[in-house]
């Protein structure tokens, strides 16, 4: 099974590709998605980010603003949220792989922002980066609801630029060309694989379990 890692800054047009993956019968594993189900009423997460954070959750409900407020610009607070959500979504991606490992999937698709960022380039067997120019980068993210320059920059700042994430990258997906050149890239990737093993995925103990 091949591991594909999908990445991109924001407003790069990773989702809209990550859709395009799925178009293809492509399973794919959605970072933010997972992070929404963690964060949601109910979710696992609260719990302990109400006791690191008192008085975000309301309810039952967190008030996504302010812990936006809380966290944003301030590494440490960052880093105490993030000790919460990375190892329950680590969990849960552990789980993805392994079904999909099991239904004897040719290739997932691990769909995560910062892939780079956190590493997570090291466990895939290659690395897909969406890009598109900045001038259009902007121009999308800045008509996001309550979306500001001063947001935006803060948010570049924690992430990798695009230039270094195109070096990098094995496969680069254009999205500033239109959704058919977009989608033509995706389907050329996928060609490209399908002469290739993954390496990363199953492990020596999930091999294991699947001959039994």
């Amino acid at each position: 099974m091949i591991i594909l890692g999908l990445t991109g800054s924001i407003g790069m047009g990773k989702s809209a590709t990550s859709n395009m993956f799925r178009s293809e019968g492509v399973p794919v594993y959605d970072s933010d998605a997972e992070v929404h189900t963690l964060q949601a009423p109910g979710g696992r997460a609260l719990p302990a980010i109400e006791k690191a954070f008192p008085g975000v959750v309301v309810g039952g409900v967190l008030d996504r603003p302010a812990l936006g407020q809380r966290v944003f610009g301030k590494p440490e607070e960052l880093r105490k949220l993030e000790r919460i959500i990375h190892p329950m979504m680590g969990r849960i991606q552990r789980l993805f792989l392994q079904k999909a490992c099991e239904r004897r999937e040719p290739v997932v698709v691990l769909d995560v922002p910062l892939l780079f960022e956190s590493g997570g380039d090291n466990y895939v067997d290659a690395v897909v980066v969406v890009s598109a120019p900045a001038r259009l980068q902007w121009q999308r993210v800045m008509a996001r609801p309550d979306m500001t320059a001063e947001k935006l920059k803060g948010i570049l700042a924690q992430q990798m630029p695009d230039a270094e994430k195109r070096k990098r990258a094995h496969f680069i997906v254009p999205s500033g060309l239109g959704m058919a050149v977009a989608r033509q890239h995706v389907r050329a990737i996928l060609s490209a694989l399908k002469d290739y093993d993954g390496q990363v995925w199953p492990t020596k103990v999930m091999k294991r379990r699947i001959r039994r």
